[in-house]
């Protein structure tokens, strides 16, 4: 029997009602949740990314701010620009989509934006507070909606083997660190497999949740996979194809016709770990106004 599918949109779906109600519940003490995304150039994947955060954040009943850049903006222009946010109050969330033009340097960019406001996860304070295991900080948004839906499916992670197929720092390390700590939806056993694995089909077959973030369109293939079990495809990638009406097609990092038949469960690309990644971000942002907010209490009670 083919493998049952994770449905992403729909969970996503759910994730922003939450959002929106907290929103409601924020604006009733006067605290509007306020998330600011910051475009450089004109990267047509970037801008419809950015287009479809700000209309979800507007949907949630959250400000939302928009800031669009010249591709030849500078350094220390972007830097005034976040340094700008970064002091505004009725902004709690930022967010400089990437990739920057090669003028710019990513990582200064990243560290530039105040941890509190980082909701993206992506400063090293947050990378820090994550790995250790502290609540008060931000998880990257796709490895973080991963664990929601996990969470969501009803999938039990404590004690399962989980296995992770990629070492990035955007996914597969914040994932890892998630999955090990002593916490809901965590408790997993974790292996981090990449490019210098040696036999990754040994170590994928022992999986009971494969967490697939390579980069490379249908990599895991059904003979890797161990009968079962839940994969969570990550990736996405235009693969040409002269039946498609744009040329190209959508795949992920699993070759999902022969990887569903022996899964037990599956996340489909796209409407599988995509629409998460949105759906945390405004999470995230709603965290970071109330964390603001019972800072400035907290301020006011010993003033």
């Amino acid at each position: 029997m083919p493998a049952e599918l994770i449905d992403g949109t729909a969970i996503a779906r759910e994730v922003r009602s939450d959002v929106a109600r907290d929103t409601a519940r924020l604006i009733a003490r006067g605290i509007r949740p306020g998330l600011a995304v910051v475009l450089v150039g004109e990267n047509p994947a970037s801008a419809v990314y950015v287009r479809a955060k700000g209309k979800a954040s507007e949907e949630a009943g959250m400000h939302s701010v928009t800031i669009r850049l010249p591709a030849d903006t500078t350094q220390a222009q972007l830097f005034e620009q976040v340094d700008r946010l970064n002091a505004d109050p009725a902004i709690h969330g930022i967010l400089v989509q990437m990739p920057l033009p090669k003028q710019i340097d990513s990582q200064a960019v990243v560290r530039r934006v105040r941890p509190e406001k980082d909701v993206d996860g992506f400063h090293p304070v947050n990378a820090g507070k994550l790995l250790i295991g502290e609540r008060d900080g931000f998880a990257p948004c796709t490895p973080a909606g991963v664990q929601e839906m996990l969470v969501r499916s009803g999938i039990e992670t404590k004690g399962s083997e989980c296995v992770i197929v990629g070492r990035s720092t955007i996914v597969g390390k914040p994932m890892a660190a998630l999955l090990i700590q002593d916490a809901p939806g965590a408790n997993a056993t974790v292996t981090i497999c990449h490019s210098r694995t040696v036999d990754l089909g040994a170590h994928t077959r022992r999986a009971d949740i494969l967490i697939v973030a390579a980069g490379r369109p249908r990599f895991i293939t059904g003979d890797m996979v161990k009968p079962g079990s839940v994969v969570i495809d990550v990736g996405i990638n235009r693969v040409d194809d002269v039946r498609a009406k744009n040329g190209y097609i959508l795949v992920g990092d699993v070759d999902f016709a022969t990887v569903r038949e022996v899964a037990g469960r599956i996340t489909p690309v796209p409407g599988g770990v995509g629409p998460m990644t949105i759906a945390m971000l405004l999470k995230n942002t709603v965290r970071a106004a109330e964390l603001a907010s019972a800072e400035l209490a907290s301020a006011g009670a010993a003033a």
